[in-house]
C-alpha cells in the first residue's frame, strides 16, 4: 500500500506552531466543476434509485388485513412489529435485524476489497444527499467560475436572489427528507396531512424538525468534511484494501513528466488541473491514495475528457490495482517517453484478481450468516410459549395438605389468524391443572384461545393433592397441542415443594 499523503495546507510544517500559526487551518470552500462521463452517469442512475427508493417506499400499500398497517415498509412503534411486505419481525426477534447489520458489514468489507471506496463514492447517503445539493446549486448559481466570483462579489441583489433560493430549494428538500423518514414509523398518508394541517404530535415534529436540519447541515454546508473529518470509515477502510483492490489512481509511469501538451519529451499529463477541479473533496489525485479520496470517479470523466481533446489515449486515471501500477512502473522507467511506454505499460498489466483469500473469505463469511438467517426463519415458529413460575411465594401449602404453584403463561401468535389450542401439562408427579378463564376438557388439558398477531396471557395453578409425596423440585412441561394434536409449542419448568 502507498502512503497517504495530507493535503497541502494540513501537511506538518516539523515544527511547534509559532505565536501567529493558528493550530488549526480554516475550511477552503471547494467548488466542484460539472463533469460529464460514463462514471457521471452511473452515479446519477444510483442517486436517481437510491432517492427514488428513500422517498417512495413509505407510499407502497400491502394488505395485510383488519387492524394492521397497510403499509408496505413501517415500524409499527405502538404495535412493536417491524413490516417490510410479507415479512414480519417482533421485538423478541430483533437478532434477525442483527444478522442484516453483520451483513451489511460484511457486504461492505467485500465491496471495499474488491472495489475500494465504492459505497462512499456512489451510494452514501452523504454523497447522494450532497451530489443533489450541488446540482441544485450548480443549476441556480452557475458551474465553478460562476459560483466562485459570486461568493467573491458583493452582496448584490442578484447574489441575494441566488443564494435565497439556493437555501430555499435546500431546506425544501431536507424537509422532504425529514418527512420521508417519519413516514417509516407512521402511516404516509395520514402523517403527511397531519403535518400540513397542524395536527401531528409533537414526537412527529421534532423528528420532521431533527432530519430536516441535519439533511440542510450536512449536505449543504459540512460536505466533504462529513467524509474527511466525522465519518470513521476512512481511517480504517485502508485495512480492508489490498495490491488487488480497484482504487481511482493516477497512472504516473505515464502521465509524469508533466508539461504543456507540445512540450517534447513530457508525459501525457498536461498539469490542467481538471481532475483537482471536479473533485467533489478539493484534492488531487496525483499525490497518490488519500484519505479524502471518496472513490467517485468524476477525476476519471474529467481527464478522460481532456485525453479526448488532445487525440491521446484515455485512461491516465483510471480504477487500477496497486499490483498493476508496480507492474507498468518496473516496466516503464527505463523507457523515453513514447508512444512505445503507454503500450509496453498497458501491456503488462494482468487482469484484477476477484478471486483471492481475502474476498474468499468474506464470501466465506457472509455465505454462513445468509445460511444462519435462512435457517433460523426457515424454523421460525408462528406460535411461541413462555412460562413464568411466581417466585413469591415459592409454593404455597393448602389447607387440606395440598401444594400448589402459580404459573404466569403468554402465548404468542404470530399469524393473522387466532387458532384454539390445547394445553396439557406432563410431569412424572400427579399435578393437577387449573388455568383461570379458561374451559377444561379433560384430565390436565385445557382449551385456550389465542389472539391474531398477538399475545394472550394466561393465569396457570397446578396442585399436587394432598398425601401425594413431595419433592422439592419436580419437572414439568407445559405444551401446546393444534386441533389435529400436534406439539406446537413446549416449554419446561418445575414444580416446588416443601423438602
Amino acid at each position: 500500500m502507498t502512503s497517504i499523503p495530507a493535503k497541502d495546507h494540513l501537511k506538518p510544517t516539523g515544527a511547534a506552531p509559532g505565536p501567529d500559526q493558528p493550530l488549526y487551518a480554516t475550511r477552503q470552500k471547494v467548488y466542484p466543476k460539472a463533469v460529464s462521463g460514463a462514471v457521471r452517469r452511473a452515479k446519477w442512475t444510483v442517486l436517481a434509485l437510491c432517492l427514488a427508493a428513500y422517498y417512495l417506499v413509505p407510499w407502497l400499500r400491502w394488505d395485510r388485513g383488519p387492524n394492521a398497517p397497510g403499509q408496505a415498509v413501517i415500524v409499527d412503534m405502538e404495535a412493536g412489529r417491524l413490516h417490510f411486505f410479507f415479512f414480519e419481525i417482533w421485538p423478541q426477534e430483533v437478532y434477525y435485524l442483527t444478522g442484516l447489520l453483520i451483513l451489511g458489514a460484511l457486504a461492505l468489507f467485500a465491496a471495499t476489497s474488491l472495489f475500494g471506496r465504492v459505497w462512499c463514492g456512489f451510494a452514501c447517503p452523504q454523497t447522494v444527499w450532497t451530489d443533489l445539493f450541488m446540482w441544485v446549486e450548480r443549476l441556480i448559481q452557475g458551474d465553478r467560475n460562476e459560483r466562485m466570483r459570486l461568493d467573491k462579489g458583493p452582496w448584490t441583489a442578484e447574489k441575494w436572489r441566488k443564494k435565497v433560493l439556493t437555501h430555499g430549494a435546500w431546506l425544501l428538500i431536507s424537509a422532504a427528507t425529514g418527512g420521508a423518514w417519519i413516514m417509516y414509523f407512521n402511516d404516509a398518508p395520514t402523517v403527511t396531512r397531519d403535518l400540513l394541517t397542524g395536527q401531528a404530535s409533537l414526537n412527529v415534529y421534532f423528528f420532521f424538525g431533527l432530519f430536516t436540519a441535519s439533511t440542510y447541515l450536512l449536505a449543504g454546508w459540512a460536505r466533504e468534511q462529513v467524509c474527511t473529518y466525522m465519518c470513521p470509515w476512512p481511517r480504517f477502510q485502508a485495512a480492508m484494501l489490498d495490491e488487488n483492490s480497484l482504487v481511482v489512481s493516477y497512472r504516473d509511469w505515464r502521465g509524469e513528466p508533466r508539461g504543456k501538451a507540445k512540450a517534447e519529451g513530457v508525459g501525457d499529463c498536461v498539469d490542467c488541473r481538471a481532475c483537482v477541479n471536479v473533485c467533489p473533496t478539493g484534492i488531487d489525485i496525483r499525490d497518490g491514495q488519500q484519505l479524502e479520496c471518496i472513490g467517485c470517479g468524476l477525476c476519471i470523466d474529467a481527464c478522460d475528457d481532456i485525453m479526448k481533446k488532445l487525440g491521446r489515449p484515455t485512461g491516465l486515471i483510471a480504477f487500477e490495482t496497486l499490483t498493476n501500477l508496480a507492474a507498468s512502473t518496473a516496466a516503464t522507467r527505463a523507457m523515453p517517453v513514447s508512444p512505445a511506454r503507454c503500450a509496453k505499460g498497458m501491456e503488462v498489466r494482468r487482469v484484477p484478481k476477484l478471486i483471492r483469500p481475502r474476498t474468499l473469505l468474506y464470501a466465506g463469511m457472509l455465505s454462513v450468516v445468509v445460511a444462519i438467517m435462512l435457517g433460523a426463519w426457515m424454523l421460525r415458529q408462528t406460535v411461541t410459549l413462555s412460562v413464568i413460575r411466581d417466585r413469591a411465594p415459592l409454593f404455597v401449602t393448602l389447607s387440606d395438605g395440598g401444594v400448589r404453584n402459580a404459573y404466569t403463561l403468554k402465548i404468542a401468535n404470530k399469524l393473522r389468524e387466532a387458532p384454539e389450542l390445547t394445553l396439557v401439562v406432563e410431569s412424572p408427579a400427579p399435578l393437577q391443572l387449573n388455568v383461570q378463564e379458561a374451559e377444561a376438557i379433560g384430565p390436565n388439558r385445557v382449551r385456550v384461545t389465542t389472539r391474531a398477531d398477538g399475545i394472550t396471557q394466561w393465569r396457570a395453578l397446578l396442585t399436587l393433592p394432598a398425601g401425594e409425596p413431595t419433592r422439592e423440585s419436580t419437572p414439568v412441561t407445559f405444551r401446546l397441542l393444534d386441533g389435529r394434536g400436534r406439539t406446537v409449542e413446549s416449554h419446561g419448568s418445575v414444580f416446588l415443594g416443601p423438602q
